[in-house]
């Protein structure tokens, strides 16, 4: 009885296979572990900007509130970015020569964007509304940590699902009355974020459909 073999070429393609099937575990465990280092998740993520702008200057020592730059957070899904006009109330007084500053003045004289460096930058999937937690009384350092004390800001959370979902089961530690939102190293009265929840019937969804629209 004759005996059949497989062409040539085929020892080729069986080498493949053994590979794929043999070391698709190695890699689905190596991708696993890399998407939960600080690399990938973007922890510490600090971009350079067109401006040095210190929020350990403006937030900490000079203690402006969150909402004088950002001030759509209460009534939009977006935190606004401050035109060049915002910079200028102050620094059109205020340093008003310095280089540092001149790429916010020639954008104010032409009514142009200062092109900021997004820092804390959701996938596109993701959706997420600023003024929902905001109004819900979120306090700002949950998500963006000591901004205040942030020479130069970076990201200071994952931002990962999971994080996100351990908040949405349990927010009572993240929240604080309204007053006290923008503070930056606020610490709650004892039971303050459990009557907030109360008070504002605060009942985060854990749905899919909440974050991916």
């Amino acid at each position: 009885m004759p005996r059949f073999t497989f062409p040539e070429w085929t020892e080729t393609l069986k080498k493949w296979v053994n590979l794929l099937v043999l070391g698709a575990p190695v890699y689905l465990v190596a991708l696993v572990a890399y998407g939960v280092t600080p690399d990938a998740i973007r922890v510490g993520y600090q971009p350079e900007q067109p401006v040095p702008y210190s929020h350990a200057l403006h937030a900490g020592e000079l203690g402006i509130d969150c909402r004088y730059c950002h001030s759509t957070v209460e009534r939009a899904g977006e935190a606004a970015i401050p035109p060049a006009a915002v910079c200028m109330n102050c620094h059109s007084t205020v340093r008003k020569d310095s280089e540092l500053l001149l790429p916010i003045r020639e954008a104010f004289a032409e009514n142009q964007p200062v092109h900021w460096v997004r820092v804390t930058d959701l996938p596109d999937y993701v959706y997420f509304n600023h003024e929902a937690h905001v109004n819900a009384a979120v306090g700002c350092e949950s998500c963006h940590g000591r901004v205040d004390q942030m020479v130069k800001v970076f990201q200071a959370e994952s931002l990962t699902m999971t994080w996100c979902l351990d908040c949405h089961r349990n927010p009572a530690k993240h929240l604080r009355y309204a007053e006290n939102v923008t503070k930056m190293g606020y610490k709650p009265q004892r039971g303050e974020g459990a009557d907030v929840m109360k008070r504002n019937t605060v009942r985060p969804p854990t749905n899919c459909s909440t974050c991916h629209r």
